[in-house]
């Protein structure tokens, strides 16, 4: 079984002045931010979309779900092609895509163009939040790791804002189509900032006998990272984490308030607005609270619990300030994400950071997706059955959790932290 080195492996020295890499890192959070503005627009477009193409639950699980799947499964790519070609050249390829599929959401005819244009937005995004990491991991000291980390997810997460009461505003005085060219035009707006501000360094010879891998050999190098004992905690843990917060926030959050509590769609967005401003402050709290990774994964652990228990909760509240209260108590605990990041950060090498922020993220998002899907079923099948859909999908979410905490807790740790 192959080895890796100590998670405590030097890592090379800032290559940057601290401003100009915060200037660049700030115009790649802008294409994160876009992402995050993507990635969570379902919660707000459900009820038009329902209306104009008659949207089952299911099709509306597949419509959110094809963007994370398409941006998850590309992240194994993502991450050679930051390693052997640079976070500039990935990232200003690929994010067009994800332009060109706004442009197509907003002309969609019907359902299936829509999915299909969401299939290329996450393609488009696919690099987007990967490149944050792997910049912080390559130009910020590492004990820096989480701070940074912490203040990226809570800048990029802004992007959550635009689909609350502003979308929900745009798309009750136009149509849900002006909702995607609004947001085509601020995604062509972050290109041209990372087009103009980003230039990294001249590239070192790779640390593999001191010549450039080959696509082929950084596949190879990429799947040996699955084949690492602690490698499956991080898979598990990190496929489900985000996809639940994600899950309420980007799919069921409008749905649910629409029709279990009769809010309207402003309403819906003014609290998806509010749970968007929350999940800004809990990154940054989580990663100025980083107990180091002496005690780090015991907190994975115990906030996962707690997130499960709140999904518990939503599940069988039927009051809806309760409901509500419950969406941005998850929004504020949630944060303890952050600390998963700087787990990845420590329990693999320097020189393989890009390809293992990679495999998590891919997990991430190929959660996120299973996830969006799953609902969709239990809630189609919820509703067959005469219950509530809603809490049928809070009560799966809940033991989704449970269950990927208790694995996280059960499987392999990193060597490093093992010797601690």
């Amino acid at each position: 079984m192959p080895s890796t080195p100590s998670a405590t492996s030097a890592s090379p020295a800032p290559s940057l002045a601290p401003r100009a890499a915060l200037w660049m890192l700030l115009a790649l959070i802008a294409a994160f931010n876009m992402s995050q503005a993507f990635r969570t627009l379902g919660a707000i477009m459900a009820p038009p979309l329902q209306a104009a193409f008659g949207l089952t639950p299911r099709q509306l699980g597949l419509f959110s779900g094809a963007y994370h799947f398409a941006f998850g499964a590309m992240q194994l790519f993502m991450g050679i092609s930051i390693d052997l070609y640079g976070i500039r050249r990935t990232v200003l390829a690929t994010f067009p895509l994800a332009l060109v599929g706004a442009v197509l959401s907003a002309m969609a005819p019907g359902a299936t163009p829509l999915v299909l244009a969401q299939v290329l937005i996450g393609l488009g995004c696919a690099p987007t939040f990967l490149v944050c990491t792997v910049f912080i991991a390559r130009h910020f000291a590492p004990q820096r790791f989480a701070a940074i980390s912490g203040m990226t997810i809570a800048l990029g997460s802004t992007g959550m804002l635009l689909t609350g009461t502003p979308l929900a505003w745009v798309i009750e005085h136009g149509s849900w189509r002006n909702g995607f060219w609004v947001l085509a035009v601020l995604g062509l707006l972050a290109w041209l900032w990372i087009w103009r501000a980003l230039h990294e360094p001249a590239r070192r010879p790779a640390a593999h006998g001191g010549e450039r891998e080959s696509a082929a050999q950084a596949m190879r190098r990429f799947a040996a990272l699955f084949a690492l004992p602690h490698t499956w905690g991080i898979v598990v843990l990190g496929s489900t984490t985000y996809a639940a917060v994600i899950t309420l926030r980007g799919l069921w959050m409008g749905p649910m308030l629409t029709e279990r509590h009769g809010y309207s769609l402003v309403q819906s967005g003014n609290a998806a607005l509010a749970l968007s401003l929350i999940l800004l402050v809990g990154p940054v709290l989580f990663g100025r609270l980083d107990p180091g990774p002496a005690t780090r994964r015991r907190w994975l652990t115990g906030w996962t619990l707690v997130l499960a228990a709140l999904f518990s909760l939503l599940a069988f509240a039927r009051w809806a300030w309760l409901d509500v209260a419950c969406m941005m108590t998850i929004g504020l605990a949630s944060g303890y994400i952050v600390l998963q990041y700087a787990d990845v950060r420590n329990a693999y090498p320097a020189a393989i950071t890009g390809r293992a922020m990679a495999a998590f993220t891919m997990a991430m998002f190929m959660g996120v997706a299973v996830m969006q899907w799953a609902t969709g079923l239990i809630a189609s099948a919820a509703s067959q059955a005469g219950l509530e859909p809603y809490a049928v999908v809070m009560a799966s979410i809940a033991g989704w959790l449970a269950l990927s905490a208790i694995a996280f807790a059960l499987l392999p740790q990193p060597p490093g932290v093992q010797q601690q």
